[in-house]
């Protein structure tokens, strides 16, 4: 348990958070950077979804099903855009990131296939692959790229993702996202009183606040992101969601987790996953490791958190993992059960000495909500990454572990 405990929690650099060289220093890509042009992604991606033609895609009906297909994050670009869409959207929305489509897929259905370099191959082949089997097709990508030669080859909807030197594909969330949701409104399938440009400004509105609340100069105990980074710090975090959206939120926040600063989190829906991961919270990194007996406390932004443990002596201590339970709730869409047992999962974790953070989703659209948590990570992620002394931008193991295939 403690090698474990000295492989997952590293040394924690607090003193870098409240030091804006040194943060500087360590981000020498401007990661930070590029999470902070978010809202203004989210206003330039709609403005070019709004030259698209977009409007067009209602001229067939509305189809059968969407499929979310391509690079690194489609499985979570997915999720986003049926959360987005709503618990009565009239066709199921998936996502993959697979060579090939499933075999269900064909042309009823609709295909929007998404790179925001335009040259992963596993969008080119999922794109390639719905032209021939007769689909529609909406693809978002960089221009001048493969993928725009293709779609215009396809005769499919391109709308182009805005450029900007350097910056790496999982900083571009939401110019991928938002002319997913544009398309999606223009095929009936999100209710355009409720998501439309006003959300869409309310998103990008609610992006600009964390970048404000978020920035390197704001000090820790102001930033929801620096602070999440801190409690993250040392600990497995739980991600449990209460809702589609918040899952959505979820998986997305472990991706950048993993991506920015090479940190695992486990996953969960509730009531999906409570039985079958509920066992962790008495297990080897729950209880057994916190001995039990622990006070909760709210720290602002909707934080719940221990407070001895988060200004505890860290060098003092006895190095382990600890569970951290991090509850991602969306309250406006939260069933009364659902909300009945995260209640209790919160009151379960303080029994046994588990600290909680709670994180509620804010805002009046499902995009503005999904934006206040995904933003919210998007910093978390960056923070982590420098707190454990890491570089945010590179992942080496990625590169090792792309292996194309032969080409047909």
């Amino acid at each position: 348990m403690w090698e474990l405990g000295r492989a997952l929690g590293a040394i924690v650099d607090e003193a870098i958070l409240d030091d804006v060289a040194r943060l500087t220093a360590a981000d020498p890509a401007g990661m930070l950077l590029h999470v902070a042009s978010s809202a203004r992604q989210v206003r330039e991606s709609a403005a070019l979804a709004g030259e698209a033609r977009l409007g067009s895609l209602a001229a067939d009906g509305r189809p059968r099903a969407v499929f979310v297909a391509g690079a690194a994050g489609s499985e979570a670009l997915g999720a986003a855009l049926a959360a987005v869409a709503g618990p009565r959207c009239p066709v199921p929305v998936f996502g993959d990131n697979g060579y090939s489509l499933p075999g269900w897929v064909g042309v009823a259905d609709v295909v929007f296939a998404m790179s925001a370099s335009g040259r992963d191959a596993r969008t080119l082949a999922a794109l390639r692959e719905a032209d021939r089997r007769g689909c529609r097709a909406v693809v978002v990508g960089a221009p001048d790229s493969p993928l725009a030669a293709l779609a215009g080859r396809a005769r499919a909807l391109f709308v182009p993702v805005p450029v900007v030197d350097a910056r790496p594909t999982r900083a571009s969330f939401w110019a991928l996202l938002v002319p997913a949701v544009a398309a999606a409104r223009a095929l009936g399938l999100v209710p355009a009183e409720a998501e439309g440009p006003g959300a869409i400004e309310a998103a990008a509105e609610r992006l600009e606040e964390l970048a404000v609340r978020c920035r390197p100069t704001s000090e820790t105990f102001v930033s929801p992101a620096k602070e999440l980074a801190l409690a993250l710090a040392g600990s497995l975090p739980l991600l449990w969601a209460t809702t589609p959206l918040a899952a959505a939120a979820a998986r997305r926040a472990a991706d950048q987790l993993a991506a920015d600063a090479g940190y695992p989190a486990l996953l969960g829906t509730l009531p999906a996953d409570a039985g079958a991961q509920a066992g962790v919270l008495d297990g080897a990194f729950g209880v057994r490791a916190t001995g039990g007996g622990a006070a909760g406390a709210t720290i602002g932004g909707g934080v719940v958190e221990d407070l001895e443990d988060f200004f505890r002596d860290r060098v003092a201590e006895t190095e382990q993992v600890r569970l951290r339970l991090v509850l991602l709730r969306d309250q406006t869409e939260e069933h009364p059960a659902v909300t009945r047992q995260a209640d209790a999962a919160i009151a379960a974790a303080a029994e046994r000495g588990i600290a909680v953070t709670e994180l509620t989703a804010q805002g009046a659209s499902r995009l503005e909500r999904l934006a206040s948590l995904v933003g919210l990570f998007d910093y978390a992620g960056v923070y982590l990454a420098l707190v454990l002394g890491l570089d945010p931008t590179p992942v080496a193991a990625a590169r090792d572990l792309d292996v194309r295939p032969a080409p047909n």
